[in-house]
């Protein structure tokens, strides 16, 4: 009989003499930026291109890589972390609701759910929420709801209910949701594709009109495309794109995942128009950077629609989830980070305009949620900047998105603006 102990089924791994499996890659004395990038590139599948650097502690704009050097946060999770990285008063909620109870399910009730629900309806204006946990969560929560009334309302006809989305959007990467993308790297090899979405070009208002037809239930767009590019819609569009809506008895569906709660200077993107969706869909900085939740909002007719066992989510609306996400409200509202962001993304902007450099081709954005556009992939400039210490992502291959946390201070926008424009100098002498 084979030894099993001698032929261990894990490549680097070794197995001692009381059988078990000791991983050789990876050891207690050695905890390097590049033996962990190793191991995550060894043991993890390769569905992400992180930036190296190797994050062992956050606090308020700053990371701490394991080696112990400092990097400025412009990135902020994507914006999950507005209210900045490991926020005292949220780490409290935490810690003080996981030591009472942090999972029931929906099988029974919790005491920290209905709190939550008031206050997230009341912040943002609507009757009624469903919490879920991850954004795509909600956007495909979203999506059912909108069906859902297009059949039991509007009375479109069984499985034929469309929906209207945006080139170069981005609302997550389910089956469900790539197939509303018109990006070829999010879809390729992932068909067959769920039908039902109409795609029309962002920003144009006519289009959208024409794609309209009798089988229309709802449209979903954000009103900043943050993946895309920092895509910002012309001026007039939203409110236009609203009343088209409504016009012609269409959803109006809100994806302020990524430019909700305060990010770029109003509390959800929406705002700055005066729009209030039929439906919002919410997440990310919900959680104030410690735990993923998620929501959709709508008023009662509409939420109503739900009925026990039409959907649902087992950590949805859980205790723990609920205590972060109060006190991640309660810390956007005192600390009034939203008006923080609307004049720190006004000097951003203006400092951005002011940079030197030979190889921008525009700088865009809304608040702190900024794109600066070059003429070539601007991957290069973030290690660029990444050497100088600061954490900065490229996205669509030629923008540098610029997202720091909301609580980011004048002296530290001076120094990112300084440190970019030194990284410009050696970006724009490599053409």
């Amino acid at each position: 009989m084979p030894d099993e102990r001698r032929a261990p089924a894990f490549p680097h791994a070794a197995v001692n003499t009381r059988g078990v499996i000791e991983f050789e890659i990876m050891n207690a004395s050695d905890r390097s930026s590049r033996s962990l990038i190793e191991a995550e590139e060894h043991f993890g599948a390769h569905n992400y291109h992180p930036l190296d650097l190797v994050v062992d502690e956050a606090r308020g704009c700053w990371l701490t890589d394991v080696e112990g050097k400092r990097y400025l946060d412009c990135i902020s999770a994507y914006s999950a972390v507005n209210q900045g990285h490991c926020h005292p008063r949220i780490v409290a909620a935490l810690v003080e609701q996981a030591g009472r109870v942090t999972l029931t399910s929906r099988a029974m009730r919790n005491d920290r759910l209905p709190e939550f629900l008031e206050r997230l309806t009341r912040l943002c204006g609507f009757e009624m929420a469903l919490p879920m946990n991850t954004g795509v969560e909600a956007v495909e929560t979203a999506i059912k709801l909108a069906r859902r009334w297009g059949y039991d309302v509007k009375g479109i006809a069984p499985d034929r209910a469309e929906i209207i989305v945006f080139t170069n959007n981005f609302h997550g990467r389910t089956t469900t949701v790539i197939s509303a993308s018109s990006e070829p790297a999010y879809r390729r090899s992932f068909g067959p594709y769920t039908p039902g979405f109409v795609l029309v070009p962002y920003g144009d208002a006519d289009a959208l009109e024409r794609s309209i037809g009798p089988n229309t239930c709802a449209m979903l767009i954000e009103p900043i495309q943050g993946e895309g590019g920092v895509i910002v819609p012309p001026e007039g569009y939203l409110k236009r794109a609203w009343a088209i809506c409504k016009e012609h008895d269409v959803l109006f569906l809100g994806d302020e995942i990524q430019t909700g709660f305060g990010r770029t200077g109003a509390m959800m993107c929406l705002d700055h128009d005066g729009i209030k969706p039929d439906i919002l869909i919410v997440g990310k900085a919900l959680g104030g950077g410690l735990y993923p939740v998620s929501a959709i909002l709508a008023d009662r007719p509409l939420m109503s629609l739900f009925q026990p066992g039409d959907h649902g989510s087992t950590f949805g609306g859980n205790p723990l989830g609920s205590a972060v996400a109060l006190a991640a409200m309660d810390v956007l509202i005192e600390e009034r980070l939203a008006e923080r962001a609307r004049y720190a993304g006004a000097k951003l902007m203006q400092g951005l305009r002011a940079l030197q450099s030979s190889s921008i081709r525009d700088v865009r954005g809304r608040g702190l949620l900024v794109g600066v556009e070059f003429d070539r992939p601007a991957r290069p400039l973030a290690y660029a900047l990444l050497e100088r210490g600061i954490a900065a992502k490229d996205t669509h291959e030629r923008v540098l998105r610029i997202a720091p946390p909301l609580v980011i201070t004048d002296a530290e926008i001076d120094l990112f603006l300084e440190r970019l424009q030194d990284a410009l100098v050696v970006f724009d002498a490599v053409k």
